[in-house]
């Protein structure tokens, strides 16, 4: 057991924020804006559904389940798992994204009518100006094939999440124009888009704070979503803004996956919200969820990927793996996972790896034949110490136990 409070050992610089008055909701992406990535594979339905289920088991809150619209095959995956979600009894909730079009909503409408699923809709249209001068549209023309699309979706009782395309770019004037309207007409959700990933933290606060203005100005009971993309490589610190500054549902898809450089990694922000306080849920499953996108969609998990990543609790360092090891020695396994990390590994369920390597000392040999079950010799240790200065690399599980077979035969 632990001696300390977790205060007494580790003093927190990290700003506090407020609660805010709503509890976060996390929505996955990772099926549909997930799969516009150009390098990944499109997975099979039996993959989606595994990684659905997966989703389920983390508390995620809601997911897009495909773009229906788009043709036969994104048509039949759509109303596979919509299949999958109302026979299995699931919480999460799913939605489908369509352009604010008649012809996207249509086979929306289907999909509801067989399955009896409840099913949003994100109607989407762009925003910025420099979208609207690449499309010759003006603001009036988006207002009405807004209206039209959301009048469309609610007479065939589809709840909608208004989506502005670039809202990051846009001109305050025109977001309360377009989300004036979907105000007007009841949408459920409306939906900021960091599309190109343009936003700073600082950007993400103000234009999340305008539109949470607007729906609170209405005295209308409507959420406010986040989705941003890492082009800056700022998706995770801006979602997290985002949410302290009024989006209570947060977008993200697994391992980051998305168009050009990807969306915000859903892995991480459970992993930040966890550690920040605002999402408890039993997340030793994650990595099973992780390994599940990479597998399905062919992305491979780069070594120095955080959490998830082969090298993000993996240390050959001496002086690091010997405050593990004195840890562990003490029964201690919360210091373990803390002392030299800043993200505790069995909270993941993963777990710290001490190698042995170039930068090693004998504590990192010695606990590795213990983990072992090797007996522990000082001509064994010194030999394998001895080894591990003179190469380049940390010696693989292999290498150690061919010097241990020859140390034994000697």
């Amino acid at each position: 057991m632990t001696e300390f409070r977790s205060e007494d050992l580790i003093f927190d610089w990290n700003e506090a924020e407020d609660p805010p008055p709503y509890s976060l909701k996390l929505n996955d992406e990772t099926l549909r804006d997930g799969l516009q990535s150009p390098s990944i594979t499109d997975p099979s339905i039996e993959d989606k559904i595994k990684i659905l289920h997966l989703m389920e088991e983390l508390g995620v809150y809601s997911c897009d389940i495909g773009l229906p619209g788009a043709g036969p095959q994104a048509y039949n995956d759509t109303l596979a798992l919509a299949a999958e979600i109302a026979r299995s009894g699931m919480k999460i909730y799913p939605y489908v994204a369509a352009r604010t079009h008649i012809n996207d909503i249509i086979p929306l409408v289907e999909i509801v009518q067989k399955t009896g699923l409840k099913i949003q809709i994100a109607l989407f249209i762009f925003s910025s100006p420099i979208r609207q001068f690449a499309e010759d549209w003006d603001v009036d023309r988006m207002v009405k094939v807004s209206e039209d699309a959301i009048e469309f979706a609610h007479k065939n009782n589809i709840p909608v999440m208004y989506v502005t395309e670039d809202t990051t770019r846009a001109r305050p004037q025109t977001l309360e124009r377009l989300y004036g309207i979907a105000i007007d007409h009841g949408v459920e959700r409306l939906c900021i888009s960091d599309t190109v990933g343009h936003a700073t933290p600082s950007g993400a606060r103000e234009v999340t704070k305008f539109v949470r203005g607007l729906v609170e100005r209405s005295g209308a009971d409507i959420g406010v979503d986040w989705h941003g993309h890492r082009d800056r490589a700022l998706a995770i610190a801006n979602a997290i803004t985002a949410f302290y500054s009024g989006a209570d549902r947060i977008h993200g898809c697994g391992l980051g996956i998305g168009e050009r450089v990807g969306n915000a990694p859903l892995d991480l922000l459970m992993v930040n919200f966890k550690l920040l306080g605002v999402f408890d849920q039993d997340l030793t499953k994650l990595p099973d969820y992780c390994r599940a996108v990479s597998e399905a969609c062919n992305v491979p998990i780069p070594d120095n990927y955080p959490v998830m990543g082969a090298d993000a609790f993996r240390t050959a360092t001496g002086v690091h793996a010997d405050a593990i090891i004195k840890a562990y020695r003490r029964g201690d396994h919360w210091l373990a996972n803390r002392v030299y990390s800043g993200v505790p590994a069995d909270e993941f369920g993963l777990a710290q790896i001490i190698e042995i390597g170039p930068m090693s000392g004998k504590s990192n040999v010695r606990h590795w034949l213990e983990e072992h079950n090797i007996p522990v010799t000082d001509k064994l240790v010194n030999k394998i110490f001895k080894e591990a200065k003179r190469v380049s690399t940390v010696l693989s599980d292999v290498e150690i136990m061919k010097l241990v077979g020859k140390s034994q035969s000697a």
